[in-house]
């Protein structure tokens, strides 16, 4: 038993001290974690506001943001690392011997990254435009370091890879103040097409929305199977476009019905001949 108490004895001599060390150590590694979170969430909140009050884009400010609070994070845990005696040079050769496996693994996510950039450089748009792009389409709300959120007009989240932002067709549906609104319609080949371009012409001459300072056309766009196709164009406000298009095909519909004129819907003749010599009945 003395030697048993006499073991017990030498090893917390010998090593309670060092078991000391390294849990003063990981305490000192926690506090300081949670009191460089604090500090790290204050700076990417002191910078957003600086860029705010700069008018910087919010897209801009959102991404810098993002970057920062990396850099930031990776400083930390380094810091912290460096307590356990991780030094640069490990850190250096950690970084070249992991180097070209973590680019394989994140290749996605590093060509994520790379267009969110040129995204910010060349900015082909901003928060709050509308955009479709590989047959998803909504409103802008967040451009992020590695993803861009899009708002649906029926309130579906759209989070979409950078990366594929940057290497596919993109349709800027607000980029410009200005749209250039097209309604065709078909008519009766037996209906007259001057009244059909009038009363056009009148609906676009009576809307508010539409701009006065742009040219306005009606004309024959198609002679098809079954109707002639009137078309007119005109230019309106981008905020306005849709409604301005939902008002005219209910105002066309209601004008032509007054003025006796038909919207066809697709129709086929088919005439059946009887071999020679068959009965008629």
């Amino acid at each position: 038993m003395e030697q048993v108490f006499e073991k017990a004895g030498n090893f917390a001599q010998q090593y309670l001290p060092d078991i000391l060390k390294f849990g003063l150590k990981v305490i000192l590694c926690i506090a300081v974690y949670f009191i460089g979170k604090k500090v790290i969430d204050q700076i990417v909140r002191v910078l957003k506001r600086a860029l705010e009050r700069a008018r910087v884009q919010v897209g801009v400010i959102t991404f810098t943001a993002s970057i920062t609070k990396i850099t930031l994070y990776v400083v930390l845990i380094l810091g912290i690392g460096s307590q356990f005696g991780l030094q640069e040079s490990s850190v250096a050769a950690i970084v070249a011997s992991g180097g070209v496996a973590i680019g394989l693994a994140l290749q996605g996510g590093l060509s994520n990254l790379a267009g969110g950039f040129l995204i910010l450089l060349f900015q082909p748009f901003r928060v709050g435009d509308y955009i479709i792009t590989q047959g998803e389409e909504g409103t802008v709300s967040k451009i992020e370091i590695l993803y861009t959120t899009l708002q649906s007009v029926d309130n579906r989240r759209i989070i979409v890879p950078n990366g594929n932002l940057a290497n596919n067709v993109i349709v800027n549906v607000t980029g410009s103040d200005r749209r250039q609104l097209e309604v065709k319609v078909g008519i009766s080949y037996r209906d007259n097409i001057q009244k059909a371009k009038e009363i056009l012409g009148n609906l676009m001459e009576q809307d508010a929305d539409v701009l006065g300072d742009r040219d306005k056309q009606v004309f024959v766009d198609e002679l098809a199977e079954s109707s002639v196709v009137i078309g007119m164009r005109c230019w309106v406000m981008t905020e306005n476009y849709q409604p301005v298009r939902w008002r005219m095909n209910e105002r066309i519909k209601e004008e032509f019905d007054q003025a006796g004129l038909t919207i066809p819907f697709p129709q086929r003749e088919i005439w059946i001949q009887k071999p020679a010599g068959e009965e008629q009945e």
